[in-house]
């Protein structure tokens, strides 16, 4: 006669763990779902006071403020600055900032690859005013010959008509200052970005006959692309509100122009609220909290497209290339 086992009443089957993870993830979850909505609160908290500070400075009319101007005639020429000296920097930097990390990922032995990646990193860490020191005293002369020869080669270029400044404190001087602040930003993204290229993807090219530019140009590059645009797109957004760099090294003029060398230069707003706001009274510091207000929006409209365009390709799949 055959016998069914069964299991003993008294053995205890219960699995604590699971109990004890769902608390953890609650908790996580709470903490998380808490961070986001006092970083929500902060920015609703930032934009509400840019907006009911602002409105009487773009509304007051122009015999009211100090500049004397409407709001759109103060504020365009700093939102020009503010575009052309970031869009400069970014053009100077992102180009270099990709061949750094090509050269630190793929060219170098791995532990000199990370000691040049720890140095380059290190630039994050020195303060604005030490790069604007050293823009205005040392790179703005270093830079005044160079000036002069753009304008006798090229000055009939917009860019280089002159004349040249004898300062060498010019718009294209406080981008090269931006270049280099944010040079580690996007090298480091973009390092990151390669690191990430399936190893199989690139054995495979290899295998194939390519050299090694040639699997870096047609894997590497193009799985990076998408990484590539948002460090570019978050260098950017630190550029934009630079402020005591580009107030220490630009000779600025309040102006419109195109002109790289001359030292009739457009301003930026962060630079112009830093020089100008212990001095504003009334109305003024109305109008240059609007400028904020204006440059917050600048940003957060660069912030969100590079999260638009790096959530665009976020999975990249060897089989699916």
């Amino acid at each position: 006669m055959s016998e069914t086992s069964t299991p003993s009443p008294s053995r205890d089957t219960t699995d604590t763990g699971p109990a004890s993870d769902r608390v953890g993830d609650r908790v996580f979850l709470g903490i998380s779902r808490g961070a986001a909505l006092t970083i929500l609160a902060i920015l609703a908290g930032v934009a509400i006071f840019l907006t009911a500070e602002g409105i009487p400075g773009i509304t007051a009319s122009p015999d009211e403020v100090k500049s004397g101007e409407s709001f759109p005639s103060f504020v365009l020429p700093l939102v020009f600055g503010t575009l052309w000296s970031a869009a400069l920097a970014l053009v100077i930097a992102v180009p270099l900032a990709v061949a750094v990390a090509l050269f630190v990922t793929y060219y170098v032995p791995r532990r000199l690859g990370q000691t040049l990646g720890y140095v380059i990193d290190l630039l994050a860490a020195v303060p604005s005013v030490v790069f604007g020191l050293w823009g205005m005293r040392v790179l703005a002369g270093q830079l005044v010959g160079p000036y002069e020869w753009l304008e006798r080669t090229l000055g009939f270029l917009p860019f280089f008509a002159g004349p040249a400044s004898a300062t060498g404190r010019t718009i294209l001087t406080a981008a090269v200052v931006l270049a280099v602040m944010i040079l580690p930003i996007v090298t480091a993204i973009a390092r990151e970005v390669f690191r990430q290229t399936p190893v199989l993807l690139e054995e495979a090219a290899l295998a194939l006959g390519a050299t090694r530019w040639e699997m870096i140009r047609t894997v590497v590059l193009p799985h990076g692309r998408s990484g590539m645009i948002g460090g570019a797109m978050l260098g950017l957004g630190r550029a934009l509100g630079e402020t005591m760099a580009v107030a220490m090294v630009l000779s600025a003029s309040g102006v419109i122009t195109l002109d790289l060398i001359s030292s009739t230069n457009p301003s930026t707003i962060p630079a112009n609220i830093a020089l100008q706001f212990n001095e504003a009274s009334g109305l003024t510091v109305n109008a240059l909290i609007a400028s904020g207000l204006v440059l917050f929006v600048i940003t957060f409209a660069v912030n969100f497209a590079a999260r638009a365009v790096v959530n665009r390709r976020k999975e990249f799949s060897g089989a699916h290339a």
